[in-house]
């Protein structure tokens, strides 16, 4: 039996899409996080960030959150403190089967020269190595990932700044 090639199953479109590695440096510039490491992970759904002390509050009748994010790896002692409207509530279920309701934001990537709207449910990452997962859902029709490349789109910034928290 005839399999098509890999080629004939790719659209005009996706043909042209820019390469993404599996994990890539990329930047939130609403949250004034200029460099963030993130892995590109096919295999999620939904976009996630590493957050702690997540707050809920009220602005103009309107429902944010407040949030925390370690923009570091291995660095507990950098944080960024970021409010972000609440885009939605939604249960995710996560690498390891477990379910939980997560807050949704939406926020822009930067990803090398582009500028992307993406959701991110806010979660601790705390035990995980990647701050910040850019999921299917993110990418879909936008790019193409090559599992053995790495920092394809983007390079390490020269010195990420990130804010302390307030006192």
């Amino acid at each position: 039996m005839d399999h098509p090639s890999p080629s004939s199953q790719t659209t005009p479109q996706t043909r042209e899409a820019p390469i993404l590695g599996w994990r890539e440096w990329v930047g939130l510039p609403d949250l004034g996080i200029p460099a963030i490491k993130c892995k590109v992970d096919t295999g999620a759904r939904s976009s996630a960030l590493h957050t702690f002390h997540i707050e809920p509050f009220t602005r103009d009748g309107h429902e944010w959150v407040r949030f925390g994010i370690h923009p570091h790896q291995h660095d507990a002692t950098t944080e960024v403190w970021c409010e972000a409207p609440v885009l939605d509530i939604r249960r995710v279920t996560d690498s390891g089967g477990h379910s939980g309701d997560r807050y949704f934001i939406a926020t822009r990537v930067q990803l090398g020269p582009l500028l992307l709207p993406v959701e991110l449910s806010l979660t601790s990452r705390d035990t995980m190595l990647f701050r910040m997962l850019l999921g299917r859902e993110a990418m879909r029709g936008r790019f193409l990932v090559d599992p053995q490349a790495s920092f394809i789109a983007s390079h390490r910034p020269s010195t990420p700044t990130a804010q302390k928290a307030p006192e």
